[in-house]
């Protein structure tokens, strides 16, 4: 997903893609959240892999205006009979560089609300770790990199590039979790993120009324970065 700020890939379940003339222009991931309570909390009484979150949606530029809208229009019309609904955040916060430039805008979710979202709130507040270009080093990097879990070598890795000090601590956990503090404190920021804005479609008309309720009116606003 190079055109998406995250920098980053899902646990995918259902991918779409959509095209213009053979050329890949759009892609839409539907994906399995770290927690299954992302799901559970708004399809009361359904299983966690009943539904799933839109955890990447992205087109280039040149698709009209009108294609976002009729892309997830797609999409949830090939998703219906496998899943019963969807949920889906933006992130309101604008992401900079380290030099203060802009990298990404921050979103309120125009799109879902176009698309008839049941708006259902913020997400938890939280302190975020940005590195220089503006991407998030999550807590469960962090997390791998202290207990040298599986995988805890791609997350020392981005912390290099970012330009922490050299590596040398494989199977050292207490060298590992003290040169993670030092790097983080050399190579992130910390900023305050007020929670994602967070919203749902029910698939399956029958869950419509298990689904949880309207929070209040759709967001407008962008958060000051």
């Amino acid at each position: 997903m190079d055109h998406h700020y995250s920098g980053s890939y899902p646990a995918a379940r259902f991918r779409f893609g959509l095209y213009e003339c053979g050329d890949l222009v759009g892609g839409a991931v539907f994906s399995h959240p770290c927690s299954d309570r992302l799901l559970t909390s708004v399809f009361d009484g359904v299983e966690a892999t009943a539904a799933v979150e839109l955890g990447r949606f992205v087109l280039l530029d040149r698709v009209p205006g009108n294609g976002e809208t009729w892309f997830l229009a797609r999409c949830f019309a090939a998703l219906r009979g496998r899943v019963v609904g969807v949920v889906s955040f933006s992130d309101p916060m604008p992401r900079t560089l380290a030099s203060g430039a802009v990298v990404f805008p921050g979103h309120v979710g125009t799109i879902y609300q176009a698309f008839n979202a049941r708006y259902l709130g913020r997400g938890t507040p939280r302190a975020l770790r940005l590195l220089p270009d503006g991407r998030v080093f999550s807590d469960r990097a962090a997390s791998k990199i202290r207990a040298l879990d599986r995988g805890y070598v791609y997350c020392v890795e981005e912390l290099l590039a970012a330009g922490a000090a050299p590596w040398h601590y494989c199977g050292d956990h207490e060298g590992a979790r003290a040169w993670l503090r030092i790097a983080l404190a050399r190579v992130c920021r910390v900023v305050r993120h007020p929670g994602n804005h967070k919203y749902a479609w029910a698939l399956d008309r029958t869950f419509r009324s298990a689904m949880a309720p309207n929070a209040g009116t759709y967001p407008k606003r962008l958060e000051v970065a």
